[in-house]
């Protein structure tokens, strides 16, 4: 397998940068409007609260293959022509819009209402109340499942290699279809998934601990 990898190397590298490029504009993409929608699930006006279940239902009900599939179909039909990697972008932020949401939602929930009604007797607005007192606590009280929610996100990239997106699956699988190597060139693939994955894992962990050590210190 490390010959492949010799002479694959270049191949690997650019469908390693393009699944991290596409997971991590995903991510980007779906963070504030999944914050939006865990208010909008735990909205007092149930129009509000009752879209925002049904965005929640279909994204987290539907397989993510044929989300992909239909995203990408769809733009075409309705006026839009974007590239597969911008259509694959899409469809991935919309899909982890949802899982972040109920995320968010959780963290929310987490928070005593204690809060709120302090931060209301002084005065302060409910978009002053949220951005600046409720949705820093939640990131701080989500982060785990945030990043757990990256590496799912990772993982499910590389179902967009139906969509004609040359990312490292794809490429593992040009590879195999070149060097009739199958197994070796798929293990490849594995082994460079499990990496990026470590990496944010270990990634999340210094973050948590930092923002640990942070509010002991405030303490």
């Amino acid at each position: 397998m490390l010959d492949l990898l010799v002479k694959y190397a270049p191949d690997f590298f650019s469908g390693m940068l393009v699944t991290i490029f596409v997971s991590g504009s995903a991510i980007l993409l779906g963070a504030v409007p999944a914050l939006a929608l865990a208010f909008g699930l735990m909205s007092k006006h149930p129009l509000v609260r009752y879209a925002a279940n049904l965005y929640r239902s279909f994204w987290r009900g539907t397989p993510i293959l044929v989300q992909l599939l239909v995203v990408f179909y769809l733009l075409p039909v309705i006026g839009i022509s974007v590239p597969p990697v911008l259509a694959a972008i899409l469809a991935l932020a919309l899909n982890t819009t949802a899982f972040q949401a109920e995320i968010y939602r959780a963290g929310l929930q987490a928070i005593p209402h204690g809060q709120i009604e302090a931060a209301r007797m002084l005065g302060i607005g409910t978009r002053h109340v949220r951005w600046r007192i409720l949705v820093p606590q939640t990131i701080r009280l989500v982060l785990p499942a945030i990043v757990s929610e990256i590496v799912i996100i990772i993982k499910n990239s590389s179902l967009v290699s139906v969509i004609a997106v040359t990312e490292l699956t794809r490429v593992s699988q040009q590879m195999a279809s070149n060097s009739f190597r199958p197994l070796e060139s798929y293990l490849a693939a594995g082994v460079i998934y499990l990496i990026i994955c470590l990496l944010v894992s270990f990634a999340g962990l210094t973050v948590e601990n930092r923002l640990r050590r942070q509010g002991a210190v405030s303490l």
